[in-house]
């Protein structure tokens, strides 16, 4: 179905969306901020954005609170290229961590001296943590704690067991710069946590910013009664080729995705008990598109593609007297967008020293329009390249370029770089412009890791081009 193109630039609420409040003026009082975000959940993998063979109530219900987005985009398609952008506010491509995706094995990581979500809301008075996925580099250079944050609790590297916390045989399950040992299974550790983090900010005087960073739905492929499925892992030597093509079934996959939205509940619960969350503002998004056993519909592709199911993910936005219960917006946001938005809302500046890339969404929170803009990314396997210009794409990938119509086409089947040349040669030729600004793509980092692969690496195929 066509995405009416008014109601897209002016990224109203749906008409089915009926206020339970009127929209007025933020309190005075700086808000607290929850940005929670999954890891590998595909567009349509929580049921009010359509999936249909589990439910997630919790996030459901903070949806209907809130604002879903549905035109969110990650920064990348891949785990430590988003988050660089978002923890930066800026293009990943900037900076050298930026270019691994994934990340390799280098002596290489977010520089403690770069200005960070953190260090900027740290410098403007508030309490900051990290629950939970870190993978932006290692001890003893790189870390959350030497970025800005007050608080870490969780893992550093791209995914761990979810009940050993380990990956290859390596423990990587970390209170600040101490590891440590602590049994259970990781979602409900990293909500407990949380939860005892959000507590005791309550007894100080300061607002808190935390990054609730979930695991889930990343592999391997864990539920709660997963612990058979851990121990086989275990006892392979070097599991990572396995993890992408070995284990997991569409059940566990919705275990995990349901345990992670319970978890969501207790916090949120939490809040609510604190008399917190109506001075809170809680986001839930993911860092890129989905896996195999993920619904990205109506998009194709997924995780390490820039097809849309690559780099098209959930974003939901409750926050009280801004966002309008019930309503859904077409404004295009990006994972860097989070920083300039947060510093907004918390009266703090970035460093000019640093420009952002990413724009302040609160106008489109409040129901408006956010400015036309340019959204570009790429990608080091099969020499990926994306721009999102309005309604438009220009795509190359896997050696074949391309241009769709995502309003009449979200599929992205039918191209039309021959039926619109001029406007192809113009967006290829703004991609170009904007690449050379950026670093160039490094030759010695990896093409394929500890994160994702792309098709060619998983199973040794390139993607087929489009008809």
């Amino acid at each position: 179905m066509r995405i009416d193109r008014r109601t897209a630039l002016a990224g109203v609420a749906s008409a089915s969306a009926a206020a339970v409040f009127p929209v007025h003026a933020a309190a005075a009082k700086r808000p607290n901020i929850l940005y929670i975000m999954a890891d590998d959940m595909g567009y349509a993998d929580l049921s009010c954005y359509g999936r249909e063979d589990y439910t997630t109530p919790q996030l459901d219900g903070l949806a209907r609170q809130g604002m879903q987005f549905m035109q969110g985009y990650a920064n990348s398609a891949v785990c430590t290229a988003t988050r660089v952008g978002l923890i930066t506010g800026r293009y990943q491509y900037r900076l050298p961590i930026g270019l691994e995706e994934p990340l390799a094995q280098r002596k290489i990581g977010l520089p403690p001296a770069h200005p960070t979500v953190a260090s900027l809301l740290r410098k403007a008075g508030y309490t900051t943590s990290l629950i939970g996925k870190w993978h932006l580099g290692s001890l003893p250079d790189y870390g959350p704690l030497q970025s800005g944050y007050d608080h870490f609790w969780g893992f550093r590297s791209g995914g761990v067991d979810y009940f050993t916390h380990e990956m290859a045989g390596r423990p990587d399950l970390w209170d600040g710069d101490t590891p440590i040992k602590q049994a259970g299974y990781l979602t409900d550790l990293l909500g407990d946590r949380a939860i005892k983090v959000i507590e005791d900010s309550s007894k100080g005087s300061k607002p808190f910013m935390m990054s609730l960073h979930f695991s889930a739905p990343h592999w391997p492929w864990e539920g709660l009664d997963s612990q058979a499925e851990s121990a086989r892992l275990a006892g392979i030597k070097s599991p990572m080729a396995l993890l992408h093509t070995d284990g997991g079934t569409m059940k566990i996959y919705a275990e995990m995705v349901q345990r992670m939205d319970y978890q969501i509940g207790r916090v949120l619960a939490t809040l609510k008990r604190l008399k917190l969350d109506r001075n809170t503002i809680v986001v839930f998004t993911s860092d890129n598109g989905g896996e195999r056993f993920s619904k990205t519909w109506p998009f194709s592709g997924r995780k390490s593609e820039l097809l849309e199911g690559g780099i098209r993910v959930p974003a939901i936005v409750r926050w009280p007297g801004v966002t309008r219960p019930g309503s859904k917006s077409q404004a295009q946001i990006m994972s860097m967008d989070w920083l300039p938005t947060f510093l907004a809302a918390a009266g703090a500046s970035a460093d000019p020293a640093y420009p952002l890339d990413g724009v302040d969404i609160g106008p489109a929170l409040r129901g408006g329009a956010l400015a036309p803009r340019s959204l570009y990314w790429r990608y080091k396997n099969h020499k990926q390249e994306a721009l999102r210009q309005g309604d438009w794409k220009y795509l190359k990938i896997a050696g074949h370029s391309y241009m769709f119509n995502l309003a009449d086409d979200p599929l992205e089947r039918g191209n039309l770089k021959t039926v619109h040349p001029a406007r192809f040669a113009a967006m290829q030729a703004d991609w170009s412009a904007w690449n050379a600004t950026m670093l160039p793509i490094d030759p010695e980092s990896q093409s394929h890791g500890n994160d994702a692969d792309s098709s060619a690496d998983r199973y040794g195929v390139e993607p087929k081009p489009f008809p």
